[in-house]
């Protein structure tokens, strides 16, 4: 096992794991800047809402009945697996689905390789025991389990190794991956998981490898006013990417959901995110992603708090 990073141990880190509650020092820390634990932004859910689900290392939808959806985070280089086990025991204790991320590389930057050669590894069989370790692993648990591999490959900001692939290479790549974890979880569902940025329709694996599509969705108030002079809303923030999948034909889920402004921008959010709109009738789940966001925006906007518990921005 490689020694792994503060960035890594965060991101395997679930309530599950970590615990959900904060301490005295967190809330004085909280105070030293001028926030609130305590204001939520999270989805509001009705009787009618869509399933619910999130990404919850802090561990705020813990004790919430409404979520049915426990998403994770699994760099196949250096991930515990034996941590799978206590979050699919936490899973079912809520009556919860596991949706598992997996990463092709090492959440330490200094043990990445180059896009072509973990393309041209992948490719050659050199990480199918990474893969197969992760999906036998998953094999044993009790929760339903969806398998979401290498994301947001459409998105060109530089942040993930896979999506300076080309459309080709990407798609063989993920037929490979899917191909091996059938071997070893024939039973999951496989999500194949664009940004929802023009041209993704080049990326797509075909239906085969397809049981459900993800996108992600996020609303920053200061890029919106950067960018278009105004606030956006959910809908328009999410209508070009569910257009660019929904021909596909598959359930169209929002594998990852933030948003962050001032007080009214959080709600606006907040009250349409989990509503079943016309626009969308292909939508069957949106999961939030409850942390602050891993790499900055661009423009000098800095880390987005996607978490619930952030305070708002002020005006």
């Amino acid at each position: 096992m490689k020694t792994i990073s503060k960035l890594t141990a965060a991101m395997l880190c679930t309530a599950a794991i970590c615990g959900a509650a904060y301490t005295a020092s967190d809330v004085l820390e909280a105070k030293a800047e001028n926030q609130s634990l305590f204001h939520d932004k999270r989805p509001i859910i009705t009787p009618q809402s869509l399933a619910s689900g999130a990404y919850d290392p802090n561990g705020d939808f813990a004790n919430d009945h409404n979520p049915k959806i426990e998403h994770l985070f699994l760099a196949w280089e250096d991930v515990d697996l034996a941590t799978l086990s206590t979050a699919d025991a936490y899973a079912r204790t809520r009556g919860r689905a596991l949706l598992i991320t997996i990463e092709p590389w090492s959440w330490a930057r200094d043990w990445r390789v180059a896009p072509e050669d973990l393309l041209s590894g992948i490719l050659a069989g050199r990480y199918d025991a990474n893969m197969a370790a992760v999906c036998s692993a998953a094999a044993k648990l009790q929760s339903p389990v969806t398998i979401r591999w290498a994301q947001e490959m459409d998105e060109k900001n530089g942040q993930f190794t896979w999506a300076y692939w080309k459309p080709e290479g990407y798609v063989k790549a993920y037929r490979h991956a899917i191909t091996v974890c059938r071997q070893y979880l024939p039973s999951a569902k496989y999500m194949w998981s664009p940004m929802g940025k023009e041209g993704l329709e080049a990326y797509y694996p075909g239906d085969r490898y397809v049981d459900v599509v993800g996108l992600s969705v996020f609303g920053y108030q200061p890029f919106d006013q950067k960018k278009i002079g105004r606030d956006s809303t959910f809908v328009e923030a999410t209508k070009p990417g569910y257009d660019r999948v929904k021909a596909f034909g598959k359930p169209i889920v929002i594998a990852e959901l933030g948003y962050q402004g001032n007080d009214a921008y959080n709600r606006a959010w907040a009250e349409e995110a989990a509503k079943p709109h016309a626009e969308f009738p292909d939508m069957t789940a949106v999961v939030y992603f409850n942390d602050r966001e891993v790499y900055p925006w661009p423009d000098g906007l800095g880390r987005p708090d996607w978490r619930v518990v952030a305070s708002p921005l002020v005006n």
